[in-house]
């Protein structure tokens, strides 16, 4: 008998950034993790071995079989993605992670005092993780990206980030599901050479996150198994 493949391993970001400005003010966005959670929490139901990388968010994952790993700004997650992401046979990128961030000077204050005259804050491009990570890729690694768009673009958008990022997969969903207890998403993949992307699947309008975790599982699971992984471990 052949030995039985061991379950996937699944790296899953969620959550906001909190990108300083002084020791004690930061830049933000509203994602709660709540997706990124689901996600997680699925997976472990299915056997999969799960790390979950989570932001400064107030929610948690209660789930024992996941492990769970904080983090709040780009760098930390950045770290942390340079230990995790080889060894995962997935990466679930479902994380908020900021675009920019302050540009933290030499000699700056620790905290900014209030003054009459206004403050401009100068912000640098924080480093792009998930295109860092599939330049970086193993073979047989599959690579899940987000794309939370305008709901009028939001194709067309996903569609050129699946190609910048180099990655398998996109989720392309509307604004509105930040911060929201549902989602509404088109699954996006690359087609032919020279070929706009493919959709590979959407949900049936506006379903629960915890809904959206297993369906977009249900589909990962068929090409974890194409690429010599194991998908009979679901209980």
């Amino acid at each position: 008998m052949s030995p039985i493949a061991p379950p996937p391993r699944l790296c899953i970001t969620a959550g906001p950034t909190h990108e300083p400005i002084d020791g004690v003010r930061y830049l933000a966005n509203r994602s709660s993790g709540r997706l990124g959670i689901a996600i997680a929490q699925a997976a472990a139901d299915r056997g999969w071995r799960t790390c979950l990388l989570l932001g400064p968010t107030p929610l948690r994952c209660s789930d024992t079989r996941v492990e769970t790993i904080r983090f709040s700004s780009t760098s930390d997650l950045e770290a942390l993605l340079a230990d995790q992401a080889p060894r995962c046979d997935c990466l679930i990128m479902a994380a908020a992670v900021a675009d920019y961030r302050p540009l933290r000077k030499p000699g700056a204050p620790v905290k900014h005092r209030r003054m009459k005259q206004n403050w401009i804050l100068e912000l640098e491009p924080t480093p792009d993780l998930l295109a860092h990570v599939a330049a970086g890729r193993r073979p047989g690694q599959l690579l899940v990206g987000f794309a939370l768009e305008p709901r009028e673009t939001m194709l067309e958008a996903a569609g050129a980030k699946l190609a910048r990022k180099g990655v398998d997969l996109i989720v392309a969903n509307p604004l509105e599901t930040m911060d929201s207890d549902q989602i509404e998403a088109t699954l996006l993949e690359p087609g032919k050479p020279g070929a706009d992307p493919v959709v590979a699947g959407s949900t049936p309008g506006k379903i629960t996150k915890t809904y959206f975790a297993i369906w977009l599982l249900d589909h990962l699971s068929v090409r974890l198994a194409g690429a010599g992984g194991s998908e009979s471990h679901r209980v």
